[in-house]
């Protein structure tokens, strides 16, 4: 049993998948304008919650909310479902199957059989898509791989019910109507609002505000918790912005391509100038997490190592200050 689905490879999970879904219920939405009507680009810093032995650094929104508010601006609906009875999972994703409905998944990374090892990590936020089940194999789509894979239902069922923070609980989602017009112009709109509002907030640890606080905690670090945990506090901060759905600078690069989109639709070339600028932003992130590797890897040969690294995110902070006000007016 094997469902008419077109596999597209993206940078970010949830991206890719609900572009996929749409794309094949006959709406050509790119991984990138998903991210931008979700509202993906995100910054928040929890030093109260440990994520690997390090304070939480996040890039994106909770789980689930990116293809939640495409849905939702779009006036799309889509069923979303978690489980306790694993049984009765695994049930309801084969009653899809045998009524062509291909479906999204959130799963833990660590048991995926078919990620390399050093990307294997107790990770939960992860989604692919079923698209069909061969013998006891289900067809797997997952969207940061360059083809088509499989699970066993074992394997599956493993990953669906990984254990630890953002649980996946089993749960399935997939669209359930598509409305004959969508209202593109007054999505994106909304959607660039909610992302400037979100960097700008008047929040100690969110946005903009909570960049300067990580920025003014890495100066703390290494005295508060000695160099060797200092450092590996960077290098989760790293993981999460290059490794883990693409973070701080890939996902500037992602939004940098909305806005270019965004610019044809909305016919406001200021919006592509905008696209521009955030590209260089995204390329000063990159360049922030190749400095930070180098101290955590003691390859930096930079004296007062962590003031470099604060300094560097302070620019970044006062950067995205200036860009998100100037795209706010834009619309």
């Amino acid at each position: 049993m094997q469902l008419e689905f077109t596999h597209h490879q993206s940078a970010h999970c949830e991206n890719g998948v609900a572009s996929n879904l749409l794309r094949n219920k006959g709406i050509e939405i790119s991984e990138s304008m998903v991210f931008g009507l979700g509202s993906g680009l995100f910054f928040v810093y929890l030093p109260f919650i440990k994520v690997n032995h390090a304070p939480a650094v996040s890039y994106r929104p909770l789980p689930g909310l990116i293809f939640n508010r495409v849905a939702k601006r779009l006036k799309i609906k889509v069923k979303r479902i978690k489980f306790y009875d694993k049984s009765k999972a695994q049930l309801v994703l084969e009653q899809n199957l045998e009524n062509d409905i291909p479906s999204g998944l959130q799963v833990g990374v660590y048991h995926l059989t078919y990620f390399p090892d050093e990307y294997k990590f107790h990770f939960n936020a992860h989604n692919l898509v079923v698209y069909g089940k061969e013998g006891q194999e289900f067809l797997v789509s997952d969207p940061v791989m360059e083809q088509v894979t499989r699970l066993t239902e074992r394997d599956l069922e493993r990953v669906r019910f990984a254990k630890g923070a953002f649980a996946p609980k089993g749960q399935i989602y997939y669209p359930t109507f598509i409305p004959e017009q969508i209202d593109w112009e007054g999505a994106i709109k909304k959607a660039i609002k909610k992302t400037c509002n979100d960097m700008l907030a008047p929040v100690p640890i969110i946005g903009v505000r909570g960049m300067r606080m990580v920025a003014k905690s890495i100066l703390k670090w290494p005295k508060k918790h000695g160099v060797r945990k200092a450092n590996h506090y960077l290098a989760q901060m790293v993981r999460m912005q290059e490794e883990i759905g693409t973070g701080g600078g890939g996902f500037r690069f992602i939004y940098a391509a909305f806005l270019q989109e965004a610019s044809v639709k909305l016919n406001n070339p200021t919006l592509n100038d905008l696209s521009i600028e955030m590209t260089r932003i995204g390329d000063l992130w990159r360049d922030f997490a190749v400095e930070a590797a180098r101290v955590y890897k003691k390859r930096s040969n930079q004296d007062d190592v962590y003031k470099v690294l604060s300094d560097l995110l302070l620019d970044l902070a006062d950067l995205e200050e200036q860009f998100f006000k100037k795209l706010k007016k834009a619309v």
